[in-house]
């Protein structure tokens, strides 16, 4: 039985597409609850939702689970105590979705640029046509609404102004634009049958986009969305994921703990930072240990060695970057995590980082010849010895050093804008985007400020 994968695509400078595993369902991770209030609501899911999908799929699919609401929205609860190894739901792959269920005469029409993700849209925008005659109906019925949608792609310039120093606000942007691509490629093919699709308009598409790329599920199909699984919330102590069994033909989900009835039910959705869960799920937490946070540098167009410089950072595969008004410049894009201790080597302050800060602050052509021959006589990789010059280290660390300090000083007066008064009160919109502002900001504050505090330790230290 392998693990089960979803695919998220990343859009990073340079564009790069991840892989990533588990499924994420869009809540509010900001939002505590208590276990009996969400007892009370264990009703309040979809109704009959589990019968019609044992129903539809043959089979028993759990006889330990109930679908109810908590503070992360559609939640599934232990109906009765369950035992840590045993299966909690198994759901056949004949009753997940997958973009093979587009009819035939609209699939002949989707050209190569038209992916997976759109496809399985394309679907969904079909059966919410289709309404209460759809197959899927009390699955689509239970589906989070447009206007209960998080992720960053439906936020507002104003609110986008908000995570303007984390590297998502430009992110969101290009993966905003590439939706809307792929949306103005399919529009004709949609046009073509009125019938299937009414007036789709691109708003209707970027929910149906959406809800995809924040559920399907990797597949022998390519990728499906699984119904049941995809009420499952994230505890990022737990060990359990989807499974696929394809000898079986079944997705699976195995307890990794004991639960008591009424019990919330939880699953691992990875390692990943508030950045990558807003972007791509529309939800943070408080403390994110796999905060990241993306450190960017270029060449000034001034240095007297740009060219020399350019070509070394090109060669040696540091990428070239595109700035909204589609320039290129060269540079180089770094992730840094939180750096735990204050003394010798840490992986928070990647080498490669270090290694261009030494390109970027050399003044000479015959300092950049020796760093090129240095490497050659050693692993080839431009820059990650330290000078030999105690002074020339130091500069280096130091231009690193006052990049982040602007960087943290722009981060702070971020946060500062969202009005801390104001963040942890009320619960509409407004409010649970600036906490999911503030989650995001804090953690990539925190990731700097340990930077900050590792590199002021190694420049005393030389």
């Amino acid at each position: 039985m392998l693990p089960c994968a979803r695919i998220t695509n990343l859009l990073v400078f340079p564009r790069q597409f991840f892989t990533v595993h588990h499924c994420f369902c869009s809540k509010f991770a900001t939002i505590s609850f208590c276990q009996s209030e969400a007892w009370n609501n264990l009703h309040a899911g979809c109704p009959g939702f589990l019968p019609w999908l044992e129903q539809k799929a043959g089979v028993k699919i759990s006889s330990v689970v109930m679908i109810g609401r908590s503070a992360y929205g559609r939640s599934l609860f232990a109906s009765k105590t369950i035992k840590a190894g045993s299966s909690v739901l198994k759901v056949p792959f004949g009753v997940q979705i997958s973009p093979d269920d587009l009819l035939p005469e609209i699939k002949i029409l989707l050209g190569d640029e038209i992916g997976n993700i759109a496809k399985l849209a394309t679907v969904i925008l079909a059966e919410k046509k289709n309404g209460p005659h759809s197959e899927w109906a009390p699955y689509i019925s239970c589906l989070p609404l447009l206007g209960e949608m998080q992720t960053t792609s439906f936020w507002s310039e104003d609110e986008l102004d908000m995570i303007k120093q984390s590297f998502i606000y430009q992110e969101t942007i290009q993966k905003k634009a590439e939706i809307r691509r792929q949306f103005l490629a399919l529009k004709p093919v949609l046009d073509h049958f009125p019938q299937n699709f009414g007036d789709i308009k691109f708003e209707d598409f970027l929910h149906a986009y959406t809800l995809v790329e924040s559920r399907a599920w990797e597949s022998s199909k390519g990728f499906s969305l699984i119904p049941l699984a995809d009420f499952l919330n994230h505890d990022g102590h737990a060990k359990s994921i989807v499974l696929n069994d394809e000898k079986e033909q079944i997705s699976e989900v195995i307890a990794d703990r004991d639960y008591a009835a009424g019990d919330q039910i939880w699953i691992t959705y990875g390692k990943f930072s508030n950045a990558i869960l807003l972007l791509e799920f529309g939800f943070t937490l408080p403390h994110n240990t796999f905060d990241e946070v993306q450190i960017t540098f270029k060449i000034p167009s001034r240095d007297p060695l740009y060219e020399m410089k350019s070509e070394l950072l090109e060669r040696h595969c540091f990428p070239t970057l595109t700035d909204l008004r589609g320039f290129k410049c060269v540079g180089s894009s770094f992730t840094i995590t939180e750096v735990r201790s204050a003394i010798g080597k840490s992986r928070g302050i990647p080498q490669s980082l270090r290694a261009a800060a030494r390109v970027l602050c050399c003044t000479s052509a015959e300092e950049l010849r020796y760093m090129v021959e240095e490497a050659a006589k050693n692993d080839g990789r431009l820059g990650r010895r330290p000078f030999k010059d105690i002074d020339r280290e130091v500069q280096a660390h130091d231009m690193l050093l006052s990049h982040i300090t602007a960087m943290i000083s722009e981060y702070n007066e971020s946060i500062k804008s969202l009005g801390l008064d104001s963040i942890h009160r009320g619960d509409c919109k407004q409010s649970v985007r600036k906490r999911m502002a503030f989650d995001l900001l804090a953690g990539e504050l925190r990731i700097l400020k340990s930077a900050s505090a590792w590199l002021q330790s190694y420049i005393s230290s030389l």
